[in-house]
């Protein structure tokens, strides 16, 4: 750990920093699974699935950022290289056969649940350690994922009934 200048003890720094790592792991995967995606959906609804998993990879790119950046200012290293992601990562392997848009909603509006979850897991532990800033961020990276996920969901039953 390095040094900062936030009041949270080092102790509480370095359980918040690994809690962080986790979720980084996490996102960055959710991140390239979005990418899966978004680069080889096809069919009927190719045109409007593609440029949503487009804006939804911006989002999780942004949640990406904001973690590994938090893990840092408190002290950390931010722990994102693919081959820790491939080791630390909680989500399910992406079905990598999948084409047809309805496969892709689901996989991907499933990735994003259990991310979801994952990151109302860490309100609550960072809550538990007093971190409250983490807790915040935790709050907000679990409100946009699940509107992505609504939207990923409500755009795959288009067409699909």
């Amino acid at each position: 750990m390095f040094k900062t200048k936030n009041d949270l003890s080092q102790e509480i720094r370095a359980k918040a920093v690994d809690l962080l790592n986790a979720r980084l792991a996490d996102a960055i995967d959710l991140q390239t699974q979005t990418k899966q995606a978004h680069w080889n959906v096809k069919g009927p609804t190719f045109i409007a699935l593609h440029e949503l998993f487009d804006k939804i990879n911006e989002d999780v790119e942004d949640y990406v950022d904001e973690i590994a950046e938090r893990a840092v200012q408190l002290g950390g290293v931010a722990e994102g290289t693919a081959r820790l992601v491939a080791k630390r990562s909680s989500l399910s392997e992406y079905p990598a056969g999948t084409v047809d848009g309805r496969s892709h909603v689901e996989a991907l509006s499933s990735a994003l649940a259990a991310f979801g979850k994952s990151a109302r897991k860490a309100i609550n532990d960072a809550n538990d350690l007093g971190d409250l800033d983490t807790a915040d961020l935790f709050t907000e990276i679990s409100r946009g994922s699940g509107s992505s996920r609504h939207t990923c969901r409500q755009s795959g039953n288009g067409g699909f009934s």
